[in-house]
C-alpha cells in the first residue's frame, strides 16, 4: 500500500475523503493494488496522511458500498474481486439505492443493515455451494435432506428461551412474512376466520390475514403493548382463532412486553382457546423474557428470520410450531412451496454454521447502534422511544405537526419516514407519530445530516395544521 501514497495526501479539489477514495480507486484500476490486497487500518493510514480517522473511514465506506473493497470482521479491509458484468449491467442498475447516487436522499422506511463482513461470508459460502455435488442442482427438495439445515437453525436459535426445540420443529420459510402466512394456513379454519392484532402493529399481520380471507380485528394497547384486559373484551365479542404479537420489539412503538403481561395474555388465550403467533423478526439483541412458545407450549407459534441480524436479501426465515402441531405446519409449507430451493438451503446451512456468523450478527448490532446514538443525540429532546438494540425509533410529534404532513415535509427534504397511519388498521385511529428506521447503507455523517433536517422541521412546525 505504501507504493501508491506520496508523503502527503495528493493535492486535488474536493473533500479529503473523496481524494482518498479516488486515490485507492485509481490504484485498483491500474493494478497497483491487486485483488485481495489488504489496506492499512483506518488509524494507521490516517496517521500517515495527517488526516482524521473519520476521513479515511468514510473513504473506505464509499468504496465498500461500490463493491471495490470488502470488509471482514477481525481481518481488515481488502480489495474485492471484480463483480460479474452481467450483474453489474442488470441488477446494480435497477437495484442500486437512490442514496448511493444522491447523498441528500436517505430512506428511513425500513432498517438497512450495515455490511460488517457478512457480505464476504455469504460470497464465500456461495462459492462453496457452486462447487457442490451436481445432484444438489437437479433434485426436488426433501425434508430428510434438509435435516442438517434445520439443525443449523436450532443451533442458531439456541440462546433464545423458546422451550424445547427439535430440528423436526423447524420449518424453513422465505422470510418472516412467508412464515406468518404458513402459520396462518396451519391454524385458520372456516370460511371467515378472525385474527387479532394490536391497534398499532406491523402491516404484514393484516396483509397475511387478509390473504387468508380473515377478518382482522384490533386490540387496544398500553405502554407495554397488548392489553390483556382489552384482549379478554374482544374475545367475548369474537370467535378469534389467533392473535399476532411482537413482545420483544413491538413494531412500530418499540415497547417491550414484560413477563407478567405475557403470563396474563397466556391465561386469557387458554380460557378462549386462542393461538398466539409471536413475530420475533425485529429483535437484534438477547431476548429479555421467555417466548410465548415457552410460556404456552400448546399454543405458542414463533416466527423469526435473519433479515435484521445478517441480511434481508436471502429471504430466509423460520417458523416454529407449538407441541403437537409440527405436522400441520410442515403440511402447509410442503403444500405451498415444497421448501426452500436446495442451493439456498445449502447456503443457509453454511452461513449459520460458520463460527463467524454470530460474531457478525453482534457486529451488525453494534454498528446499527451507532446510528441509533446519532438519532438520539439529534432528536433526543423530543418524545422519542428508542433502544440501542432496536433498528428504529418511535417519535411522537410535537404540537403543530400531523404525522402525514410531517412525512410529506420530510420527504421534500430528502428523508423518508413512516407515518403511524401505516401501522393502524383501516378503520383505526393512529397517533401523531412516525417511525424512523436506521439506514446502515449511508455514512454516519450523511445519516446525521438527515437527522438534522428532521430536527429543523420539528423545531419549526407549520403555522396551520395540515392533514
Amino acid at each position: 500500500m505504501g507504493t501508491i501514497w506520496p508523503e502527503e495526501l495528493p493535492q486535488a479539489k474536493g473533500p479529503k475523503y473523496k481524494v482518498v477514495a479516488d486515490t485507492i480507486r485509481t490504484a485498483v484500476e491500474n493494478k497497483s493494488l491487486e485483488v485481495g490486497a489488504k489496506l492499512p487500518p483506518v488509524r494507521e493510514l490516517a496517521y500517515r496522511l495527517g488526516i482524521t480517522p473519520g476521513t479515511v473511514a468514510r473513504a473506505y465506506t464509499i468504496l465498500t458500498d461500490e463493491g471495490l473493497l470488502q470488509a471482514e470482521v477481525g481481518r481488515g479491509t481488502f480489495v474485492a474481486p471484480p463483480k460479474s458484468p452481467i450483474l453489474d449491467d442488470v441488477w446494480s442498475r435497477q437495484l442500486h439505492l437512490l442514496e448511493a447516487r444522491d447523498p441528500n436522499h436517505v430512506s428511513l422506511f425500513s432498517p438497512r443493515l450495515a455490511d460488517v463482513g457478512q457480505v464476504a461470508l455469504i460470497r464465500e459460502c456461495l462459492q462453496k455451494v457452486a462447487q457442490a455435488d451436481p445432484w444438489l442442482f437437479l433434485n426436488y427438495p426433501t425434508r430428510d435432506a434438509y435435516l442438517p439445515v434445520r439443525q443449523a437453525v436450532v443451533d442458531w436459535l439456541s440462546d433464545l428461551p423458546l422451550g424445547k426445540l427439535d430440528p423436526d420443529d423447524v420449518v424453513l420459510t422465505h422470510g418472516g412474512q412467508n412464515g406468518l402466512c404458513v402459520v396462518f394456513q396451519a391454524i385458520l379454519r372456516g370460511p371467515k376466520p378472525v385474527v387479532l392484532v394490536e391497534d398499532l402493529s406491523y402491516a404484514g399481520f393484516r396483509r397475511a390475514g387478509e390473504l387468508m380471507r380473515a377478518e382482522v380485528v384490533g386490540v387496544k394497547m398500553d405502554k407495554w403493548g397488548l392489553s390483556a384486559e382489552a384482549l379478554e373484551h374482544v374475545l367475548r365479542q369474537t370467535r378469534a382463532q389467533a392473535i399476532c404479537v411482537s413482545p420483544e420489539v413491538q413494531n412500530p412503538t418499540g415497547c417491550h412486553m414484560p413477563l407478567e403481561r405475557r403470563k396474563e395474555i397466556v391465561e386469557v388465550a387458554k380460557k378462549h382457546d386462542l393461538q398466539i403467533i409471536e413475530d420475533d423478526c425485529y429483535r437484534m439483541g438477547d431476548a429479555r423474557a421467555p417466548s410465548f412458545r415457552a410460556l404456552a407450549p400448546d399454543r405458542g407459534w414463533h416466527v423469526s428470520s435473519i433479515s435484521k441480524t445478517l441480511t434481508p436479501a436471502l429471504r430466509v426465515g423460520f417458523a416454529l410450531p407449538p407441541v403437537g402441531r409440527g405436522a400441520d405446519l410442515r403440511r402447509a409449507a410442503e403444500y405451498g412451496y415444497f421448501g426452500l430451493a436446495q442451493p439456498l438451503a445449502a447456503l443457509v446451512q453454511l452461513v449459520l454454521s460458520d463460527p463467524r456468523a454470530k460474531d457478525l450478527a453482534g457486529a451488525v448490532r453494534k454498528r446499527m447502534a451507532d446510528y441509533v446514538r446519532v438519532t438520539v443525540n439529534v432528536l433526543g429532546g423530543f418524545d422519542l422511544v428508542w433502544d440501542s438494540e432496536i433498528p428504529f425509533v418511535w417519535l411522537r410529534l410535537p404540537s403543530g405537526w400531523r404525522a402525514s404532513a410531517f412525512s410529506r415535509a420530510a420527504e421534500r427534504e430528502g428523508v423518508q419516514v413512516r407515518s403511524a397511519d401505516e401501522f393502524a388498521l383501516r378503520d383505526g385511529r393512529a397517533p401523531n407519530a412516525v417511525r424512523i428506521a436506521m439506514n446502515g447503507h449511508v455514512p454516519l455523517s450523511d445519516f446525521e445530516a438527515a437527522m438534522q433536517r428532521l430536527r429543523a422541521l420539528l423545531d419549526n412546525p407549520p403555522e396551520q395544521i395540515s392533514v
